[in-house]
């Protein structure tokens, strides 16, 4: 597979899961505004591993597109992705403390730290990519592990009943 079908085909999939989190909104009993902090975060979550992947592979095919190709282009994206993950984690950081200790003693460690490790890992192939290789695969892996993520996030605030808001 050529890496702007590949692009396409996540861009798609991040459209369409972003588009799910309205669906979760609209048959939630509650509107946003009185859900739990950590009902919220995992919105958010879901919001975040749709549109970063987006992103990126938005970028990916914008820069596909120059004539003639640019030889460092998976760099590139590598080093975008890389500072949007800091970033991302900076931010995640701050919405993860408004989560109350109780509510946050109810979420799948494992889960939670797995996915965690995950998106480390892909970082890490982001630096590796920057400075050796050069190459598709480790870019598309980063959008792999956020469409997962956004995937899982979805299906828990489907199937598990919303918390309750005390």
């Amino acid at each position: 597979m050529q890496p702007s079908e590949a692009l396409g085909i996540a861009a798609q999939v991040a459209v369409t899961l972003a588009g799910f989190a309205g669906i979760v909104v609209v048959f939630r009993p509650e509107s946003v505004h009185r859900w739990t902090a950590l009902d919220r975060f995992r919105l958010y979550l879901l919001l975040m591993n749709s549109a970063l992947p987006l992103g990126y592979a938005l970028l990916g095919m914008l820069l596909l597109t120059v004539s003639p190709p640019v030889p460092f282009i998976w760099r590139w994206c590598s080093v975008v992705a890389f500072v949007a993950q800091v970033l991302l984690v900076v931010i995640n950081r701050r919405s993860t403390q408004k989560v109350p200790a109780a509510e946050f003693d109810s979420v799948n460690k494992v889960l939670f730290y797995g996915i965690a490790a995950l998106a480390t890992a892909a970082t890490a192939l982001q630096v590796v990519n920057f400075a050796r290789w050069g190459t598709f695969w480790p870019f598309f892996a980063l959008i792999f592990v956020h469409l997962i993520a956004a995937i899982i996030q979805f299906l828990r605030l489907v199937f598990l009943p919303p918390q309750d808001n005390q």
